[in-house]
């Protein structure tokens, strides 16, 4: 019987032939349940040989020309620079101008974002949970390029869908003390909740950046069972990476 092999998603965006990206998805790895079976996270509780396997898989799949640099993320702002010295990987986004690096970001709901210029020439890879967006780690990312933001390209990554992301209402109220317009992205679910949808709370900071291009956004982590882990879904579950880096 032939070894699974990693099912890859390629963001469709008019990004410069030297800029390469892809999504995993759980398909194609070894871990067990309920890990099965692309896991790619090693603080899960997954099997290490698992993970280890499945990312030398992942790197032969998708054809990185590195190890990726993989983040300790936590839910907050900082943005590392791969091409600098890295001193720490606790960060919730990376970004390089350093071709052959490869910037990657793991999600199970939360929102991935990648980003380039339009010379190809800097990309950068983001974590966006509720509290990271609220806080601001799109705009610490887009700080981290030079130039007008009109030629930049962002690519909204597979994350819970606006059906299935249910929130207190102190999470409406945070995102629309920094911007009215947030309300457009939340509508009531049950008594004393709300559904919100974080593509379109992402793609609001992303214009009132100014960013060229915005693609994506067309996933739904938590009712996609086949192809995604969910942690609002199962709780104890897998990670996917979105990767991105120059040729």
């Amino acid at each position: 019987m032939p070894e699974p092999i990693p099912e890859l998603l390629i963001p469709v965006w008019p990004a410069p032939a030297a800029v390469h990206a892809v999504i995993s998805t759980r398909v194609g790895g070894v871990s067990l349940p309920p890990f099965d079976s692309l896991n790619l996270a090693d603080h899960v509780g997954d099997d290490p040989a698992a993970v280890a396997e499945n990312r030398k898989r992942l790197e032969v799949v998708a054809r990185l020309p590195a190890t990726p640099i993989w983040l300790n993320q936590v839910h907050g702002t900082r943005v590392l620079d791969c091409a600098g010295s890295v001193t720490s990987r606790e960060a919730d986004a990376s970004v390089t101008s350093q071709p052959g690096q490869v910037c990657v970001v793991m999600t199970a709901d939360c929102l991935p974002v990648l980003f380039c210029n339009r010379a190809g020439s800097r990309v950068a890879a983001v974590h966006a949970g509720w509290r990271g967006l609220a806080d601001g780690v799109i705009e610490a990312a887009l700080a981290g390029f030079e130039g007008p933001a009109d030629q930049l390209l962002a690519w909204l990554g597979p994350a819970i869908g606006p059906d299935a992301f249910e929130v207190g209402p102190e999470v409406r109220e945070r995102f629309l003390q920094d911007d009215p317009q947030a309300a457009s992205a939340f509508h009531p679910g049950r008594p004393g909740h709300w559904l919100a949808d974080i593509y379109r709370l992402a793609r609001l900071r992303l214009e009132r950046a100014g960013v060229g291009f915005i693609g994506g956004g067309d996933y739904c982590t938590v009712t996609d069972i086949k192809r995604f882990f969910s942690y609002r879904r199962d709780g104890v579950t897998g990670r996917m990476a979105s990767l991105i880096w120059i040729e």
